[in-house]
């Protein structure tokens, strides 16, 4: 089993006849009385086609609904048994497409606290589930955020992973979570204990996690980063992806703890090669740098473009062109 879509595709489109006939010949194996042809039915009405990605990832739960037990606790064991015989066919982790498992545990499982929670713990060791566990850090605020720090210490990544991303406070194209955007100390133990974390994956979702925090709360980050910066080398290059952001305002306290500074600097004989853009052409500029420092230091170069919004105003976006040590009274062109 694997991908029924081309890059040339619409994301939608991994939503296909193919992937449907194949997921039902599976699901038709696990679930006693399941009908492929009734299945392949509902999922292909007459408002399909005119659905984007997750709505079509709604749809899909909503109609494996119909065909699950009415009993949610039991119908998240169906899933998961679901799962496992995807997994017996060789399907990969983290599959984009099933992504509807995790949407009907919040679609149909939000005052099933208990059997949610378990459901989740097995799910995202497939598809990830950090859209879906957000409303359930909403509801059970305590009790949820109690088991994400306890998942912390799972042995599969994929779990680790989600204690963290499900509880970013600006994930990309989920629901915020206010309190953490207004308080993240909540959120401290799960990003110390992943701080070193022994997979990619997961300690880059903590320096996510900590960039997100750094737009609200920047002292915070700004602790963190001075407590837990020296310990390891992943831990530090974790801290550099945390403050991104921090970096990219200049906030004077990072600049300062990263040596950086705008003092005996000079920028000089800026050249911008054309007055006007099209969209898709390129801008080619030039310029040079000095340190009149009598030491070397480093420096780190950026540039702002400021983009229009749909309300006439202006708003830049910051691009990283390079960070080095620049020797004493040194020009680079």
């Amino acid at each position: 089993m694997g991908n029924y879509y081309s890059m040339s595709e619409l994301f939608k489109d991994i939503y296909n006849q193919a992937f449907y006939q194949q997921f039902a010949d599976v699901v038709n194996n696990v679930i006693e009385g399941f009908s492929t042809d009734s299945f392949i039915n509902k999922i292909f009405d007459e408002s399909f086609d005119g659905m984007e990605l997750k709505a079509r990832m709604a749809h899909t739960s909503s109609v494996l609904h119909y065909f699950l037990d009415d009993d949610f606790d039991v119908a998240t064991k169906q899933i998961i048994a679901i799962i496992d015989a995807l997994e017996s066919k060789g399907l990969s982790e983290q599959s984009i497409e099933y992504m509807f498992f995790p949407h009907y545990i919040e679609q149909f499982g939000l005052d099933e606290y208990e059997s949610a929670v378990v459901a989740f713990e097995r799910i995202t060791q497939f598809t990830s589930c950090e859209f879906a566990v957000r409303p359930f850090l909403v509801k059970y605020p305590e009790p949820m955020l109690a088991q994400m720090t306890a998942w912390t210490k799972h042995t599969h990544p994929s779990v680790r992973r989600l204690a963290s991303e499900g509880s970013r406070p600006r994930l990309p194209w989920a629901m915020a979570l206010p309190a953490y955007k207004a308080n993240p100390t909540p959120l401290l133990p799960i990003l110390t204990t992943l701080r070193d974390d022994n997979d990619e994956v997961v300690r880059r979702s903590v320096a996510n996690n900590l960039n997100d925090i750094a737009k609200d709360n920047p002292d915070f980050v700004v602790n963190f980063a001075q407590q837990y910066s020296g310990e390891s080398v992943n831990t530090d290059k974790l801290i550099k992806h945390a403050c991104r952001t921090l970096l990219k305002q200049g906030h004077p306290a990072i600049l300062s703890f990263y040596g950086l500074s705008y003092e005996h600097l000079s920028v000089d004989n800026l050249v911008v090669e054309c007055d006007a853009l099209h969209i898709g052409e390129s801008l080619a500029f030039k310029f040079d740098v000095t340190n009149h420092d009598v030491k070397s230091r480093k420096i780190r170069l950026e540039y702002a473009i400021h983009y229009r919004k749909k309300n006439g105003q202006l708003a830049p976006k910051v691009f990283k062109i390079s960070e080095r040590d620049y020797a004493a009274s040194c020009t680079r062109h």
